[in-house]
């Protein structure tokens, strides 16, 4: 499955509609720093600087200036973010499930939407019965039952994907001596993969590359976990005596990030640029490491929307496209073009580098094809909607017409009678007295 859509949001958990991929692209002009940009929901961003202001250290705000800031020597100590966005092109897509968004979630691994039925896992986990989809990456649910998550694991797997070319773009700042350090919310190895150091890595929510048993937290043999994940079955603890699951290096639900992050969040403070690529910096404490520089130092982003707070500081650069294109258009102004497509070549293949390039195009229309789906499905929604309201209105303007022909007969009851279907003195003493017994009973009723 080398073209797997693992994950398009919740549509029902967060309520919203999804991210269109039919982005409008910058077409050369100057990237957006603020000032008029839209926040989510069609918000502007209060905290949006003045679109006037000079930058504090670069000669301006956009790609070029980047590129001359980087060759001119000053960038030096580099630090990159990434999240789901760079693993596009390799088919290895992780979005975060609208209910890591939560506080008490917010240390949670990104959780891959498994239940469209075009990725090929949907019938396999239903058969599972899960008692809702993020349960596959709860530690308490895993406890008593580990099979989802290693039918999962089976199919994201580290092997399965190559790097694309925005992971080599990192391995190359690395090779450059450039990198600082990278965090990043992905699982799927990819950055190892493409050639970055492990001791340049912090994977903020975990990853396949290590495993443990969860009870006495020793560590299992790699080649005996991938002969596991390959089968999909659950692998125990070998130690004398313990017996206990095994499960990868990867934060679920209820447990704490690894102490790793903690220990290098300092790496962000002392960055020189900041490069924030392919996140929606949702969750936290991941959310903050692009606000621990110093106002002076640029920050990049490589999305394709607005996130975080960026536009908020004089040296935000964002360019709100594909990772991939941005790192290309990036490595063109530094003059590394060339230098990227062949190291990135060198490790996926012509065949694969080919099958990203045209596989992009093809997920974008598949992502939008969701879109215009749900956008159907609300559409007919709001339309029954719409009819059922106005049903329940024909019928209340009928029970109106109704009442007021009973209105009606009983005003022509009353002028047979003499009453000339007006209250008389003694029909409003009559119902005032009737109140006043009617709240003599209730009080009763409450004593």
């Amino acid at each position: 499955m080398d073209d797997i859509i693992v994950a398009l949001n919740d549509f029902s958990l967060q309520g919203k509609q999804p991210r269109s991929s039919s982005v409008k692209k910058n077409n050369n002009k100057k990237p957006r720093r603020g000032g008029n940009r839209r926040g989510k929901m069609g918000q502007a961003p209060s905290f949006a600087i003045d679109p006037d202001t000079p930058p504090l250290t670069l000669k301006e705000c956009s790609l070029n200036a980047v590129a001359e800031f980087i060759k001119s020597g000053r960038a030096r100590r580099i630090v990159v973010m990434t999240g789901a966005g760079i693993s596009t092109a390799a088919g290895s897509v992780f979005f975060l499930s609208s209910i890591q968004v939560h506080d008490q979630y917010a240390n949670m691994p990104p959780v891959p939407d498994f239940r469209s039925p075009d990725t090929g896992l949907y019938s396999n986990l239903m058969d599972l019965d899960l008692p809702e989809p993020e349960a596959i990456f709860d530690i308490e649910y895993f406890r008593t039952n580990p099979k989802p998550f290693y039918v999962l694991a089976k199919e994201l797997y580290p092997g399965r994907y190559h790097p694309t070319i925005s992971h080599v773009f990192i391995s190359l700042l690395a090779r450059k001596g450039l990198l600082h350090m990278l965090f990043t919310q992905n699982i799927d190895c990819l950055e190892r993969a493409a050639g970055i150091p492990p001791e340049l890595i912090v994977e903020a929510h975990g990853s396949f590359a290590t495993q443990r048993c969860i009870v006495c937290k020793a560590p299992f043999d790699d080649v005996k976990m991938k002969e596991f994940v390959s089968q999909a079955k659950v692998p125990h603890c070998e130690e004398e005596g313990c017996n206990g699951l095994v499960k990868p290096d990867i934060t679920f639900f209820g447990e704490a990030l690894p102490r790793k992050f903690y220990e290098n969040i300092d790496y962000a403070r002392t960055a020189d640029l900041v490069i924030v690529m392919g996140t929606s910096l949702l969750v936290q404490p991941f959310a903050s490491l692009p606000n621990y520089p110093p106002d002076h130092v640029p920050r990049v982003l490589i999305n394709r929307e607005q996130v975080g707070n960026f536009g908020s500081r004089a040296d935000d650069v964002m360019l709100l496209m594909d990772c991939d294109k941005g790192v290309r258009d990036l490595a063109n102004a530094l003059g590394w073009k060339d230098e990227l497509e062949e190291m990135w070549k060198g490790i996926v293949g012509e065949k694969e580098a080919e099958r990203q390039i045209q596989g992009s195009g093809n997920m974008a229309m598949t992502l939008q094809n969701e879109v215009n789906k749900l956008a159907e499905v609300m559409d007919e929604a709001l339309t029954l909607d719409g009819q059922k309201k106005g049903k329940e209105g024909e019928e209340g303007k009928a029970k109106v017409s109704m009442g007021e022909v009973s209105k009606t007969e009983d005003k022509e009851q009353k002028d047979e009678t003499g009453q000339k279907g007006t209250f008389q003195e003694g029909d409003v003493q009559s119902a005032a007295q009737g109140q006043a017994d009617r709240r003599e009973s209730d009080g009763k009723e409450k004593l």
